[in-house]
């Protein structure tokens, strides 16, 4: 079991979807499950549902455990690897925590072909629950971006969208990192909001003064 931290809009998300995606390629079994409000049962038809098992919503916890733990006893005797990943887990309930701690206890043979990713704003480790942070064999912490990975994204976001010229002078770009904190959400949601502004202006470019006073009459950072 791992654990992937980062803050709010860190990217935490987008990185379990595309390690999802990539494990699918290399023909894993892959369950993305969001835990926030979720029940133990609503977890579970999710996790089968993602490994594509077609459960009813109205089998019972202990039907919806059995038919999971077949299909994972089932992916260990095929070789097949089953990996689920568990996002928001900060946010969870107890009851769904203890689930998950229940999962994690599957198969704790070597031989066990279940790996499980829990992600969580650093600040609310503690939510998790001492026995699965003692099961955690490996910690991943999302940083906020450089300067230079804001003003990487901010280029190649424009070329993608077949901008030709630079649409933010270099000093915008510099005050807009300086603004977000490099915090890959905050840094689209200003950038986007900044071009918007420039456009309503009819501006050729973006510069210092767009992004300082869009920060500060639209609170784009917060959003």
């Amino acid at each position: 079991m791992g654990l992937l931290l980062g803050n709010e809009g860190s990217g935490k998300s987008f990185l379990l979807r595309f390690f999802a995606d990539e494990l699918r390629h290399a023909g894993a079994a892959v369950a993305r499950v969001g835990l926030e409000g979720l029940e133990p049962a609503e977890m579970l038809l999710s996790i089968l549902r993602s490994l594509r098992t077609n459960p009813s919503p109205r089998e019972s916890l202990v039907s919806l455990w059995r038919r999971l733990e077949d299909h994972l006893s089932t992916n260990g005797y095929q070789e097949t690897d089953t990996v689920i990943l568990f996002d928001d887990a900060d946010l969870a309930g107890e009851s769904v925590l203890t689930q998950i701690a229940r999962l994690t206890r599957h198969d704790l043979t070597s031989r066990s072909r279940l790996t499980i990713v829990l992600s969580a704003r650093p600040q609310r480790l503690g939510r998790i629950g001492a026995r699965l942070l003692e099961l955690s064999t490996l910690r991943i912490d999302i940083e906020p971006w450089q300067t230079s990975d804001t003003f990487e994204f901010i280029k190649s976001s424009l070329i993608s969208a077949g901008r030709e010229h630079p649409a933010f002078a270099e000093p915008a770009l510099a005050r807009l990192h300086q603004l977000t904190q490099g915090v890959p959400r905050r840094v689209s949601q200003l950038a986007d909001l900044s071009l918007l502004a420039g456009a309503g202006r009819d501006l050729e470019e973006i510069d210092s003064e767009v992004v300082e006073s869009v920060y500060e009459e639209l609170g784009a950072v917060e959003v």
